[in-house]
């Protein structure tokens, strides 16, 4: 019990460092590394722990290969780390770069997706009426009525079978989404039973090239063009809704209508006017904000499993850096036992032993990263959104899950090092210089 006690003391005290700094932002982090390294050029006890770090260091290409551990356990860790939050990330930025600020999505009050939506016709045109919605040049409120239905296409490469988004579109769609381009061929003509095709979905699914005639709903369509948007747009095929509508027997209804306001600001005075016509029951919200909302569960879950794979994987890194640095405490023994002798504290023994930790988990988290970043960044997969459909997006490592991967690194390092420093600092000089 005498022998519990302190150890799980020093558990508790591991624990309680560990954690805070896990989440402090990178500049308190930077903060410390300078308060650290003012301390070790103007302190005496700074001056011995760089002397002690230093020999230590050099000793490193004696221990290669246990070195090299603590580098490759800890680059696993953060490369598996960031590339999981990468995809989340990737997912989360290509819907969140969906919409604007001054576009609003009207569905059917309570609707948690278009496809859960419909709207009749008399609807649609009491929205087109609300105040707020701006007007084109021949006077015309610019609004696009749209319908969004799911088809079954077969994947490419695999053949198997995957949900494509169809989206009906009005024909001021154009106005309302400027970002849209046409790369090949052409827009679609209205009354016509013509396609458009995202780039994503082309890259996806077979038998969406230009020219192709595919089978929906037991109708022949032609694709007639392809474009790309730059956000979640790519991963759908547009057509007329009205042609849409009948194709599906969906009458005059549509799931949906997006409207495009005077300014941002004009948001609220519209939302009111929905509200107070005691005919609609529907809500409405900006593109942008649905298309973000329609990212959150699935990122959300991809954040949940990169960190408990993470956390798996970091703690045999712990493992792997904890004998690493036993075994080069105990090979340096003598060494730190003649420190101890002329002079030196246990204080720089510590922390050199640390140091030295932390920079081979530093080395790690680059190497990791660098990695996840070569591999993965810009790396396009797709999958299921909440309409069901196949989103096309790709991975994204940004500079700030680059920098949640090296804190890990540090984390790992720092509970890897602790210990190892600790029993380098208690270790007795003359069973030291006997032993050895």
């Amino acid at each position: 019990m005498r022998k519990l006690l302190p150890n799980l003391a020093i558990t508790l005290a591991l624990l309680a460092t560990a954690v805070p700094l896990a989440m402090l932002p990178w500049p308190a982090l930077l903060a410390l590394a300078i308060v650290l390294a003012l301390w070790m050029v103007l302190s005496h006890r700074g001056q011995q722990t760089w002397a002690v770090t230093r020999v230590g260091l050099s000793t490193l290409g004696q221990r290669l290969g246990s070195s090299s551990v603590v580098v490759v356990g800890i680059a696993g860790v953060v490369g598996v780390l960031v590339a999981l939050l990468a995809m989340g990330e990737g997912f989360r930025a290509t819907l969140a770069e969906t919409g604007s600020d001054d576009t609003v999505l009207v569905t059917r009050a309570g609707a948690n997706a278009e496809l859960n939506s419909v709207l009749l016709h008399d609807a649609v045109v009491q929205i087109e009426q609300a105040p707020g919605i701006l007007k084109d040049a021949q006077g015309r409120p610019i609004a696009s009525p749209e319908l969004v239905v799911v088809a079954s296409l077969p994947r490419q490469g695999s053949g198997l079978d995957a949900n494509v988004q169809i989206r009906g579109v009005g024909p001021q769609v154009r106005e309302l989404r400027p970002q849209v381009e046409i790369t090949a061929g052409r827009y679609f003509e209205p009354g016509l039973r013509e396609l458009v095709v995202g780039k994503g979905a082309a890259e996806q699914f077979q038998g969406l090239e230009l020219g192709a005639q595919i089978r929906l709903n037991n109708q022949v369509w032609t694709v007639v063009g392809t474009f790309r948007a730059g956000d979640a747009f790519d991963s759908e095929v547009w057509a007329d809704a009205d042609i849409v509508a009948s194709t599906y027997r969906r009458g005059n209804s549509v799931t949906d209508v997006t409207v495009k306001l005077v300014n941002a600001d004009a948001l609220d005075g519209f939302k009111a006017a929905l509200a107070a016509n005691p005919q609609l029951k529907v809500d409405a919200e900006t593109t942008r904000a649905y298309f973000s909302k329609q990212s959150e569960g699935l990122s959300r879950l991809l954040r949940i499993v990169g960190s408990v794979v993470g956390a798996i994987m970091a703690i045999g890194a712990i493992f792997g850096a904890l004998n690493t640095m036993y075994a080069a405490v105990a090979a340096r023994a003598r060494e730190i036992a003649t420190l101890r002798a002329i002079g030196f504290r246990g204080l720089p023994v510590v922390v050199s032993v640390m140091l030295e930790t932390m920079l081979l988990a530093l080395a790690g988290g680059l190497l990791g990263a660098a990695v996840a970043w070569l591999l993965f960044d810009n790396y396009t997969v797709s999958t299921l959104s909440q309409n069901f459909s196949q989103v096309v997006f790709a991975f994204r490592v940004s500079p700030a899950l680059v920098l949640t991967g090296l804190k890990w690194a540090l984390v790992i390092g720092f509970i890897g090092g602790l210990f190892p420093a600790l029993q380098a600092a208690r270790l007795p000089v003359t069973t030291a210089l006997r032993e050895l």
